[in-house]
């Protein structure tokens, strides 16, 4: 069955009605000092579901001192199983959420989860980035744990190969990305002595969302547009109409106008953006930076003794005037939060907390994020190496953390500030070197990011005619980009999106930020 937006709010109201009336007749104890020795999760998953009886599953068990009831629930049906559970009266004890989920944030501010925003900072452990603390909140509020993920990830990758043979470095500016995706495709970087390659891949960006990360979004950035919004002169801007924007877009233009991109630009499947990199038709990718190691693999596989010289990496580019931008991310996936269905007292809370905590230390991180030392791992050069991968019992302990238990973590995420799990020792010196330098460009380019003011918060219009409003930049840039309107069409459609409410939605964002 359906869940409907009413459905959904009426059982949101009933629980936080529920939860309410308990909290008020309770006389403080509901269980005593600590939390229930047993406790329900609900987690995403992403493969096959860790049996309760596994070597993981029990080794966590052993370090939180918790049985623990796990609902592992595939991310493809995730959101739908979260909007169920949030209409029920039943709510699991910790749930990994959207902390933007609308329903959610109904939920959280009528009393249905602990406001974690002035406890976080007295467990030693948990992720207390103060600026991932506020894009993970919920109108300004932590109202769960965040999952630490890399705040900085966009690079460029580029076929290292093709830059050699034709005496061309890495870019450091928009016009170095122009000259090499130029040269890509006019000066035969394959040597085949055909005119059959070009520049720059460009996926068809299957998210409605304008601000969601793209090749697009990075070069807005690049050209000084804000990401997503931002405050200019005391008032919000979206980023498809500040000035910088138009510049950007001419820029990209120019190499679609110029054939220095895939002829399928505006419908290649994003599942597909690896294809023409690694089959020699294309040679560079604007993307997250973890893009570099999945083709390192897969001209591993092409090319067992020349794979080493395919692919480099280059960080986030200057413009033109020598300024310098990058694209950021959230800095985190979902959080987990605490119900107060069952963990009613700020003792229990405690108990919880300190579960979590412990599961964020160095111990239950590696756990989450390794496995078991000794078993499925081993340490060299302080980086994790897998062992007995052969063994079909390590073959599920690596399963459960891979697929399940990695996801329980909170400061589990590797090769990235704040997480506290072992990188895994990559298995030759090459692959090394672009992971080090990978992590390095992130570093780098975190001093330069320009971050969206609006992320904390949460607009009633935009939840309401998001689904709306935001295609309407979006396919007016890319017609806009494939030269079926002009750039008056384009702002008359930019218009529309005010009228149809975008206004209302920036009124409210602003309001928010300015209370905030």
């Amino acid at each position: 069955m359906k869940t409907t937006p009413r459905r959904l709010l009426a059982g949101v109201l009933t629980l936080t009605t529920a939860l309410l009336a308990t909290a008020c007749g309770s006389d403080g104890g509901g269980g005593g000092q600590a939390a229930s020795n047993e406790l329900t999760l609900m987690v995403k998953l992403f493969g096959a579901a860790p049996s309760p009886s596994g070597e993981m599953h029990k080794a966590v068990e052993k370090l939180t001192g918790k049985k623990l009831n796990i609902t592992w629930v595939p991310d493809a049906d995730y959101n739908e199983k979260t909007n169920v559970t949030l209409a029920s009266d039943k709510l699991p004890d910790l749930m990994v959420v959207n902390p933007k989920n609308a329903s959610f944030a109904k939920a959280a501010e009528a009393g249905a989860f602990w406001d974690l925003t002035d406890k976080i900072k007295n467990y030693p452990n948990l992720p207390k980035d103060p600026r991932i603390l506020a894009n993970s909140s919920t109108n300004g509020k932590n109202y769960g744990i965040y999952r630490v993920r890399p705040l900085l990830r966009s690079a460029i990758v580029l076929r290292k190969d093709w830059l050699e043979k034709l005496g061309l470095k890495e870019p450091e500016t928009t016009e170095d990305l122009y000259e090499i995706a130029k040269a890509f495709t006019e000066k035969d970087p394959d040597g085949n002595g055909k005119k059959d390659t070009y520049g720059l891949i460009l996926p068809k960006w299957p998210s409605p969302q304008f601000n969601a990360s793209s090749p697009y979004n990075a070069i807005d950035v690049w050209f000084g547009a804000p990401n997503g919004f931002q405050m200019r002169d005391g008032k919000l801007v979206p980023e498809f109409d500040a000035p910088e924007f138009w510049e950007a877009q001419k820029y990209i233009k120019k190499f679609i106008d110029e054939g220095l991109v895939n002829p399928d630009w505006a419908t290649l499947d994003t599942a597909k953006w690896n294809d023409p990199f690694v089959q020699g038709k294309g040679g560079i990718i604007i993307d997250v930076n973890v893009r570099a190691q999945q083709l390192f693999d897969l001209f591993k596989q092409q090319d067992p003794k020349g794979y080493m010289h395919k692919v480099t990496i280059a960080g986030n580019l200057k413009r033109p005037d020598g300024q310098k931008f990058s694209l950021p991310f959230t800095g985190y996936n979902d959080v987990i939060a605490v119900s107060k269905q069952n963990i009613r007292t700020e003792q229990q809370l405690d108990d919880v907390l300190k579960m979590m905590d412990k599961l964020a230390s160095k111990e239950g991180a590696v756990l989450l994020t390794n496995g078991i030392e000794g078993k499925n791992f081993k340490v060299e050069d302080g980086k994790a190496v897998k062992i007995n991968d052969q063994d079909p019992a390590v073959q599920t302990i690596n399963n459960d953390v891979e697929k399940g238990f990695i996801q329980l973590g909170t400061t589990a995420s590797v090769g990235v500030s704040g997480g506290t799990g072992y990188d895994w020792k990559r298995q030759t010196p090459q692959e090394q070197a672009i992971e080090d330098k990978k992590n390095q460009l992130a570093e780098l380019d975190l001093q330069t990011a320009v971050h969206d003011p609006t992320l904390p918060y949460i607009s009633k219009t935009a939840v309401e005619k998001g689904a709306t409003l935001n295609p309407i930049p979006t396919d007016a840039r890319i017609k806009h980009l494939a030269g079926e309107i002009t750039e008056e069409q384009f702002k008359a459609e930019i218009k529309r999106w005010y009228d149809s409410g975008g206004t209302q939605m920036l009124a409210e964002f602003q309001e928010l930020i300015n209370k905030g």
